[in-house]
């Protein structure tokens, strides 16, 4: 894989850069702007070099990236914006009459047809755009799209800043200092599954949290209430052999609008877990100033429900630590955004799904392209 400091002479080259700015907005308004924060480096080295830059990046929805472009002008106060669709004349225009070092973002990818099916009409259109093409949207590389796949068929093609460093960091974990602690949060048992049978038998410590404990829990046989479980917990069985792996020794409940803590055996048929309890809050938190490599992924509690609480905690302990530390998961970095304590962990990486699926796999497709 090339990276972008190998091109030799940047000036007056058109540059496509893939980045990922499909970030939180509300009302009109970029809420988070921590991805976008990431992908600076990347353009400010290439207009700096003289290179005429070409933004590319979804929304998850058909909507306008215009607020983006909003917030993008608070960093490059001079970058342009095709406010029309991607394939037009006006677009077209603005991008033959950029400058040496002028940045410009196009529209939302996603309102074009072509692109999530990774049509190669549509990445060979895209292509011809550019001279170069730089993927700098590590947290979009686990997808087959055009843009990630698609585009560098046609173009020479290089990982930028951001990106080098998610590979760098990340490809930490697969040979961390000891001891280890593994931190997994949130839900969706079935596509951590891989990720936690890669690292049971490398971590020293396996902590499971948020609603993939509840799953730890039912196959236990104690009650889970109305808490969200998986529905095949064959393979979930099959894990509690290992000694290494950590429960959460209590946990907050919601029962009519009322929350108490309880042992996970203590669990009502109709109340709901929502958060880990204090008293397991203080046991990782020695396992944490005995550790040498923590890696987290996936918040502790309900965060989008308000329960986030033990999730900010247990950071701020991280942040404390002189442990090597690694964050990701979408929810637990923007916990880390909100906190304003993103210098105080040793890499936070902009993935969701693509942490997990490097994590799991050691490359993505997006990564494979560029080679």
């Amino acid at each position: 894989m090339k990276l972008i400091k190998e091109i030799k002479d940047l000036k007056g080259k058109k540059v496509i850069v893939r980045v990922d700015f499909n970030v939180p907005i509300k009302d009109g308004k970029v809420v988070d702007d921590f991805r976008i924060k990431k992908a600076l480096p990347s353009i400010n080295y290439l207009s700096k070099k003289g290179a005429k830059v070409i933004l590319i990046s979804h929304l998850g929805s058909k909507d306008s990236i215009k607020p983006v472009y909003l917030k993008l002008k608070k960093y490059i106060k001079e970058a342009l914006f095709a406010s029309e669709r991607i394939f037009s004349d006006n677009t077209e225009k603005l991008i033959g009459n950029l400058k040496n070092g002028e940045v410009i973002l196009l529209e939302n990818l996603r309102r074009e047809i072509g692109e999530e099916e990774n049509s190669p009409s549509f990445g060979r259109a895209l292509s011809r755009y550019g001279e170069i093409f730089i993927n700098d949207a590590f947290s979009v590389c686990h997808r087959k799209h055009a843009s990630i796949i698609g585009v560098p068929a046609f173009l020479p093609s290089y990982a930028g800043l951001q990106l080098e460093e998610e590979i760098k960091n990340l490809s930490e974990a697969f040979n961390p200092s000891h001891p280890f602690l593994f931190i997994l949060g949130g839900s969706k048992f079935e596509t951590k599954m891989p990720l936690i049978k890669k690292f049971i038998k490398g971590a020293d410590y396996v902590f499971i949290g948020g609603a993939l404990a509840n799953d730890f829990f039912k196959a236990k046989g104690f009650e889970t209430g109305l808490s969200l479980v998986s529905e095949n917990l064959t393979e979930i069985k099959s894990l509690t052999k290992y000694k290494n792996i950590i429960l959460p020794e209590d946990v907050e409940v919601n029962k009519d609008k009322k929350n108490k803590f309880v042992k996970p055996s203590e669990v009502e048929k109709d109340e709901n877990i929502v958060d880990i309890g204090n008293q397991t809050l203080k046991n990782i938190e020695e396992i944490i100033f005995r550790s040498k490599f923590i890696l987290w992924n996936g918040p502790l509690g309900k965060y989008e429900n308000g329960f986030g609480g033990s999730t900010e905690k247990l950071l701020k302990i991280i942040a404390k630590s002189k442990s090597k530390s690694i964050i990701g998961g979408g929810d637990t970095v923007s916990i880390i955004s909100k906190l304003k304590i993103e210098d105080k962990f040793s890499f936070v990486s902009t993935g969701g799904g693509a942490t997990l699926d490097f994590l799991t796999s050691g490359t993505l497709p997006g990564i494979k392209a560029l080679k």
